[in-house]
C-alpha cells in the first residue's frame, strides 16, 4: 500500500503555523482558541535553536509529537479511516489498528511540518454544533497561492481535539479511507494490516 502524500496530510503542517500569522483582533470561539494554544507550543520547538541541528531531530520530533497529539483524537481519526470496516474488528485488532495508523500519519507529516516557509493563516471563521466545531482558515503562501484548510474537531474530555482535516474540500480520513477500502476490497483487512506493519518496521530499521 502507497499511502499518497495529498495536500490533505501537508495541511497538518500548515496547521503549525496559524497561531504566529493569524489576525491579533480575529474573533475566535473556545475550539479555535485551543487550537491556537496547542500550535504556539509547536512554533516554539520548531524555532528553538537548541534543536535545529539535525543531530536534534528526534528529539525535536519526538517533543512536537507530544504537543500535537493531545490535540488530535486519533482513536476517532483512525475509526472513520476503517470505516465500517472498524465494526467488524475486535477489540484488540480496534486497538492495533489505532496505534498502526497514528504511526502513520506520525511518519506522513514528520518532514513536512520541518519545511515551514512563513506560509501565512487567516482563520475566517468557527461553526459549532452541539459537540462538534468546524475552524475555517485560509493558507496564503508566498507565491500568491491561496487555500482553505478546514479543521474538524468534537468536544472530549473538556478539550477540542481534531479528527479531520480538510483541504480545498478534500478530506485527509476520506482519502486514507479510500486507500484503505481499497486494499481491503482487493486483498483482506489482514493485508491491510500487514502492509502498515511493513511500512512501521521499515521506518524503524531506516531509522
Amino acid at each position: 500500500m502507497r499511502v499518497k502524500s495529498s495536500q490533505p496530510l501537508i495541511a497538518i503542517c500548515l496547521w503549525l503555523l496559524a497561531i504566529a500569522l493569524s489576525p491579533s483582533d480575529a474573533t475566535a470561539g473556545l475550539p479555535t482558541d485551543q487550537i491556537k494554544s496547542t500550535v504556539d507550543k509547536a512554533l516554539l520547538v520548531l524555532k528553538d535553536p537548541r534543536l535545529k541541528p539535525a543531530t536534534k531531530t528526534k528529539e525535536r520530533r519526538e517533543q512536537l509529537k507530544q504537543i500535537l497529539f493531545t490535540r488530535f483524537d486519533f482513536n476517532e481519526m483512525a475509526k472513520r479511516a476503517l470505516g465500517a470496516n472498524w465494526r467488524r474488528r475486535t477489540p484488540k485488532e480496534q486497538d492495533e489498528f489505532v496505534r498502526l495508523f497514528s504511526d502513520l500519519l506520525e511518519r506522513a507529516y514528520a518532514d513536512t511540518i520541518e519545511s515551514y516557509t512563513d506560509e501565512k493563516i487567516v482563520y475566517v471563521g468557527e461553526r459549532l454544533d452541539g459537540g462538534y466545531a468546524d475552524v475555517n482558515s485560509k493558507v496564503l503562501t508566498n507565491k500568491g497561492e491561496e487555500f482553505s484548510l478546514n479543521y474538524k474537531t468534537h468536544f472530549v474530555g473538556g478539550e477540542w481535539r481534531v479528527y479531520d482535516v480538510v483541504v480545498e474540500n478534500i478530506s485527509m480520513v476520506n482519502n486514507y479511507r479510500s486507500q484503505f477500502n481499497r486494499v481491503i476490497s482487493n486483498a483482506s483487512y489482514e493485508e491491510l494490516v500487514r502492509r502498515l506493519r511493513d511500512k512501521a518496521d521499515f521506518a524503524t530499521q531506516k531509522h
